[in-house]
């Protein structure tokens, strides 16, 4: 049965909008909780567009579920995962004009910066997840990097088009999820997951955690946070 780890980063896109105090992600966070999430997901972005290093700092004290810090391998913000000690961080790659996360981590031709973090996390205990494409290359590169676990990006899954690409998308995540769990690495995927396409995720056998951000708190504006939660997590067990 997979795990839902609920991201709260455009919770605190809302917020920084205004650049005021609310909506608060920490209060997003417990009601994840609430509603039955398994971890919190957090990205503290270089630019601290939208989740700030005090959002991370209270979640980490008051959450009652896994941590999951979604970071690129920067130094800066190496030395708050150092310091706050998450139990899980994810590596993503980071650019400043994105929207959203566009693809996964290069982690072949970014090799000695990452390894350099990877060291330093795993150094003080905090298990490494890496955020790739669902590629034979990266699924290696990342087994040889240390990797406790990698998260496949499921975009192009979610934006495709009709069936016949969703398909063709789909038969890439399942070979890779194979890769992945052959190689001895934990299975997580995420990323443009919705109510509408979610299922066919959990179904992939040794999944282990699907995280999910933007279409629950995007259902959370109708329902409430607690209810977008606990819908979701119906819809994958």
């Amino acid at each position: 049965m997979a795990k839902l780890g609920v991201n709260i980063d455009h919770v605190a896109t809302v917020r920084q909008a205004r650049r005021t105090i609310e909506p608060d992600p920490v209060w997003a966070a417990a009601l994840a909780e609430l509603g039955g999430a398994d971890g919190i997901t957090l990205h503290l972005r270089e630019d601290r567009r939208h989740i700030q290093e005090r959002d991370l700092r209270i979640i980490r004290q008051t959450a009652q579920v896994k941590v999951n810090l979604e970071m690129a391998a920067d130094p800066q913000v190496t030395e708050i995962a150092l310091d706050l000690l998450p139990p899980q961080v994810t590596l993503v790659p980071e650019k400043r004009e994105e929207v959203t996360t566009e693809g996964g981590l290069d982690v072949i031709t970014h090799w000695a910066r990452i390894k350099t973090c990877v060291e330093k996390l795993h150094d003080v205990g905090i298990e490494v997840s890496m955020f790739v494409d669902p590629d034979p290359r990266q699924i290696e590169a990342s087994q040889k990097m240390g990797a406790t676990a990698v998260e496949l990006h499921t975009g192009r899954y979610a934006d495709a088009m009709n069936q016949h690409e969703q398909d063709l998308e789909f038969e890439a995540l399942l070979a890779a999820s194979h890769d992945a769990i052959e190689r001895g690495l934990v299975l997580h995927l995420g990323h443009g997951l919705t109510y509408r396409n979610v299922q066919r995720m959990a179904r992939i056998p040794g999944v282990c955690e699907l995280n999910i951000g933007h279409s629950i708190v995007a259902r959370a504006i109708m329902v409430g946070f607690q209810q977008a939660v606990r819908e979701m997590k119906t819809l994958i067990t």
